[in-house]
């Protein structure tokens, strides 16, 4: 629709300046010419100014040339009222100057109603210290409150109009999203509000953390309409929970430290406390032999000063040897347990039979298991693989298990020792199992039975090392040691070794 003014008066000049500025976008009429007389008249100097057409005569107007649709009356006078009704054409429709007066009036005081609202709307949002942007759905801003200017140092003119991506990140054009994870497009991708936490350089090139909230506002076709940009500065936040967890660590590296020094004074001191029991087992293990040797040493010397050295002597003389020796065998072993359990021992690595080295062992042994009663009866593998080892360490093992298997078959009387052999192609390993019918191990010291210096023994007999010793051996060559046992019913061990052991032995 095509509107003409008649009348360039104070009340053209104001509705002219509300309807061609402040309500340009939502009035779809458009005026296109004004007539007055007088043409120094404000609504005719305005009307000039933004490009409308003026008349003096506002007969004028009723040329098919403006096409005009509607007169609207901007001067009270009755005659011109009058002059319109019945000079204007048919098909021109006609609002006088009370009727629009009284529509007028009516739009102001909404209209003045409507500024206070916005107004009252504006303080508050300038007074909320979140950052609030109003954007556009291809991201320009047309709004924003003072919170963010007054932060940010932009003044609202270098704001108002620009792209989010010239101001938030200096861009001449749309982010990457390689790079920028852009919480506007993951609202109108996700269709849903966006939460994010963003670091933004501001314009003094200082670092600030936010945190970011964007909600769309929907057309009535579900098309977005814009976004409500709110985002709060959490910089201060970020700073005291980074303090917060440096305390925290500092804390727990301060607990840490305090914790390792305590644990390290409480290894001490239970190293010296096994030092001084390890001391008073071996001073008595070793002392209870030596004693013994020295004094059947004694005694022999005593016969063959008082009485001089006879045929009947040599009988008595043959025991007192075999005391002796065992005596010293066993004074050898405890030491060697020591050597062992202390890592003093040299580590040669070479091929080991270990048939052979158990035919060896049993060998060295055969005094003592003939002393004990023990029988033996042996089932070895004679295609055994060799192993690569320590034979010297290996055959600290079987001497250790041998050895208390005699003990054990000595305690019932007498009894049976069987060892066996075999290689086992799944592990591909080679299998020793020794299984005596001697006393047995109560089921609650079994998995006390490798521990340094845990011993069932008596007084005298051992420091409790031995097992200790074959179970650190076994573990150094990459094998395994088990044992199954019930009282009086016999034990049996089980040694497991790799055939590559060389690759498996710690250095």
């Amino acid at each position: 629709m095509n509107i003409a003014l008649i009348g360039g008066g104070t009340f053209c000049n104001d509705f002219l300046t509300k309807s061609a500025f402040e309500y340009r976008h939502e009035i779809e009429a458009k005026i296109i010419a004004v007539a007055d007389p007088d043409p120094s008249a404000p609504g005719i100097v305005l009307a000039k100014k933004i490009g409308l057409k003026t008349e003096t005569d506002y007969h004028q107007l009723y040329s098919t040339t403006y096409d005009i649709q509607l007169l609207i009356l901007m001067t009270p006078e009755a005659k011109v009222l009058e002059d319109v009704l019945a000079t204007k054409p048919g098909h021109i429709r006609l609002i006088s100057y009370q009727t629009f007066e009284i529509l007028w009036t009516a739009i102001s005081l909404e209209e003045k109603k409507l500024r206070a609202r916005t107004k009252e709307i504006e303080t508050i949002i300038d007074g909320i210290r979140d950052f609030i942007l109003v954007l556009t759905p291809d991201m320009k801003v047309v709004e924003v409150n003072q919170a963010f200017l007054q932060k940010t140092g932009y003044s609202r003119k270098n704001v108002i109009g620009k792209y989010c991506f010239q101001i938030y990140h200096k861009l001449d054009h749309p982010c990457d999203e390689k790079t920028i994870d852009c919480p506007l497009k993951d609202v109108i991708k996700n269709k849903r509000q966006n939460r994010q936490i963003q670091t933004r350089m501001m314009p003094n090139m200082e670092k600030r953390y936010y945190e970011v909230n964007i909600y769309p506002i929907w057309e009535k076709d579900g098309e977005i309409a814009k976004f409500i940009h709110i985002s709060k500065d959490i910089t201060e936040h970020k700073q005291e929970e980074d303090e917060i967890t440096r305390r925290l660590e500092e804390m727990v590296n301060d607990r840490t430290r305090q914790l390792k020094e305590t644990h390290t004074k409480l290894l001490h001191q239970d190293k010296m406390a096994s030092l001084g029991k390890l001391a008073a087992s071996v001073v008595h293990e070793i002392n209870n032999p030596i004693a013994g040797i020295l004094n059947l040493i004694l005694l022999i010397k005593r016969i063959i000063v008082e009485d001089g050295f006879t045929n009947k002597d040599s009988v008595l003389f043959q025991n007192y040897l075999t005391l002796m020796e065992t005596e010293t065998r066993r004074t050898s072993r405890i030491v060697s347990n020591l050597l062992t359990f202390s890592r003093q021992s040299k580590m040669e690595l070479k091929s080991v039979d270990i048939n052979k080295l158990i035919e060896k062992t049993l060998f060295l042994n055969s005094n003592l298991l003939k002393i004990d009663n023990a029988r033996i009866e042996t089932k070895l593998d004679p295609n055994l693989p060799k192993i690569i080892g320590s034979e010297d360490q290996i055959l600290q093992v079987f001497m250790n298990i041998i050895s208390n298997a005699a003990e054990a078959i000595e305690a019932v009387g007498g009894g049976l020792l069987c060892i066996e052999t075999n290689h086992s192609l799944k592990n591909n390993s080679v299998n020793a199992v020794f299984t005596d019918t001697g006393s047995g191990i109560p089921r609650e010291n079994l998995t006390k039975l490798f521990e340094p210096f845990f011993t069932t023994k008596k007084q005298g007999k051992g420091v409790g090392l031995g097992l200790s010793v074959a179970y650190g051996i076994i573990q150094e060559h990459g094998g395994s040691i088990s044992v199954e046992s019930t009282k009086a019913n016999g034990t049996s061990f089980t040694i497991e070794l790799p055939i590559d052991s060389v690759s498996t032995l710690k250095k």
